[in-house]
């Protein structure tokens, strides 16, 4: 099936459009999206791209790379809400491509496809194809690095692909810190090249070439280091030097060695397969016997790409701060490593029964949900209660819910056990364009916090000043002229010292968007006005006649708002 020239051209243009799906229908959504997209914002407008901003404040939690690439990208399509989804679309088609060119050197053209699908399937990398997150883009870059590695390592001497594997390694490093991950290929493949001595007709890589691994790493990394670098001893102002000792220490070593936010147990990242490597994960008890029984017979394909994904989750699993995104590098590799077994597999009852329940309990809770949301059940009311959005959804995510259920449910009667390989695929294309097209351009003024800004502008008028205490990245973005911040992470006590002399300069024309638990005592709510709910905050708009400029109360539990980013 999958060798025919039409099918092949099917399936590209199928993954093409699933992916792409919704695009520049949705405005960027937290946690991370809307902080990326502000400092490349700042960036285009400021014409300053070594250092990004959060409004005022430097942001020193990421290098620049990722952003430098939705700024480039804005900079051609002028859209910014095309803009910043395509480096993950850009970087999703290139692991697509890597996987299946692994596939087709280390085994045959079948096999590639067979990874390609199995790895679209799994809900991680759909879910981070379609999201303006690093992690696809860094996805990419250790996948292209792992590509260049086992080139050389498994087909023959390849001092190209070497070069190519460091400079992706290190760019990848200078994107989010772990880019180096597939350089630790070299150790299962050191093991099983000592294992092998002495075996006649055995392929085994030169290791003098592998030298060109640190010119080349150190090259990528000179993409961001470089400038910082001349920036540092040209002009070490005081700010650029606690940017750089932030990101360069503080955000790299001592946050994997002593981390200080999402701290998880050891076997955390056992959970993130269970649940966001499906159906992938559901097949990998399967899996497990066949590729001990060809890591037995020493086949070096296999002894690289487990043995990498194996050091990779270690790696992970040492830190004490975990997030799902940090082990999806591994999956890529896992899908390569599965394709050739794939097959087999799913000429077994037990694995098909498997898949097929998957996409039974998928279509029977899209269904359920479906008429719940359509039936304004008080479940489907308090569930969107939560997330402060308003019933007025409830039709649109109901008709789109109900309608993916039925059209599964038309697949699963008509495929049936038979052919459970191709209804795991539809049902992940499926899903995908639902989540493009029907749920988040549906949920968008809520989750992007537009509506909130648009309510915002329209109350205070064209002429009005805005400034914002306790703000979120997603405020500043979506608001309709420039917004005056005080600090992002900055005490909100200490912005408010700051917030006050200004608005007090211009009572009339100036207001502060406040957070609610941020709100001072000082202010006189019933001047102030309860503009809405976006991301699980209140938030009010304060006139500059609203505040008592005498007073001098503490906001309690004045902590900043803080970063929950990856």
């Amino acid at each position: 099936m999958l060798l025919r020239p039409h099918w092949r051209v099917l399936i590209c243009l199928a993954l093409l459009l699933t992916l792409a799906a919704g695009m520049g229908l949705r405005s960027p959504s937290p946690p991370d999206e809307p902080r990326f997209v502000l400092a490349a914002r700042d960036m285009v407008e400021s014409g300053q791209w070594l250092l990004p901003h959060r409004g005022s404040e430097l942001y020193a939690e990421k290098p620049p790379v990722f952003m430098w690439m939705q700024a480039a990208t804005y900079s051609v399509v002028r859209d910014w809400n095309l803009a910043f989804l395509i480096p993950s679309l850009l970087a999703a088609l290139t692991t697509l491509w890597l996987c299946w060119d692994l596939g087709r050197r280390l085994w045959n053209r079948r096999v590639g496809w067979w990874a390609v699908l199995a790895l679209m399937s799994c809900l991680q990398f759909g879910l981070m194809a379609k999201r303006a997150q690093i992690d696809m883009v860094l996805v990419a870059m250790t996948t292209l690095s792992l590509w260049g590695l086992l080139r050389h390592l498994l087909e023959r001497p390849n001092t190209r692909a070497l070069w190519l594997a460091g400079f992706a390694a290190g760019l990848g490093t200078v994107t989010k810190g772990v880019g180096f991950l597939p350089l630790l290929v070299l150790l299962p493949w050191a093991l099983w090249r000592w294992q092998v001595r002495g075996r006649a007709g055995v392929y085994l890589a030169p290791a003098r070439p592998l030298l060109w691994l640190l010119p080349a790493f150190l090259l990528g990394t000179a993409v961001w280091l470089g400038p910082l670098g001349i920036a540092l001893l040209t002009a070490p102002t005081p700010e650029l030097q606690a940017y750089a000792h932030e990101l360069l220490f503080k955000q790299t070593g001592t946050r994997y060695a002593n981390a200080w936010h999402h701290v998880q147990p050891a076997w955390y990242y056992l959970q993130v397969m269970a649940t966001l490597w499906l159906p992938g994960s559901l097949l990998l008890p399967a899996l497990a016997p066949g590729w001990w029984r060809r890591l037995r017979r020493l086949d070096a394909r296999w002894w690289l790409l487990l043995g990498w994904a194996l050091l990779v989750l270690l790696f992970f699993s040492a830190s004490p701060g975990k997030r799902e995104v940090y082990i999806f590098p591994m999956l890529p590799a896992l899908c390569v490593a599965a394709a050739p077994l794939l097959p087999g597999l799913l000429r077994r009852p037990g694995p098909r029964w498997v898949l097929l329940a998957y996409t039974a309990v998928l279509t029977v809770a899209a269904l359920v949900i479906g008429v719940h949301l359509l039936g304004g059940s008080p479940w489907a009311h308090a569930q969107l209660a939560r997330r402060s959005m308003p019933d007025s959804l409830l039709d649109p995510l109901g008709l789109w819910l109900f309608g993916f259920g039925l059209v599964m449910a038309v697949l699963l009667a008509g495929l049936r056990l038979r052919r459970t390989g191709l209804l795991v695929v539809l049902a992940s294309l499926l899903l995908w364009n639902l989540y493009g097209w029907g749920l988040m351009p549906a949920l968008d003024p809520y989750s992007s916090a537009s509506a909130v800004m648009q309510r915002v502008g329209e109350r205070i008028g064209a002429q009005a000043e805005l400034g914002a205490v306790a703000w979120r990245e997603q405020n500043l973005l979506q608001a309709d002229r420039p917004v005056t911040d005080f600090g992002f992470k900055r005490d909100w006590n200490d912005q408010w010292q700051d917030a006050v002399p200004w608005l007090m300069q211009a009572p009339h024309k100036r207001w502060l968007l406040v957070a609610e638990p941020a709100l001072s005592a000082c202010v006189d709510r019933a001047q102030s006005i309860a503009i809405g709910s976006a991301n699980r905050n209140d938030w009010w708009l304060v006139p500059g006649t609203a505040l008592d400029a005498q007073c001098h109360a503490t906001v309690v539990g004045g902590e900043a708002m803080g970063d929950d980013g990856d």
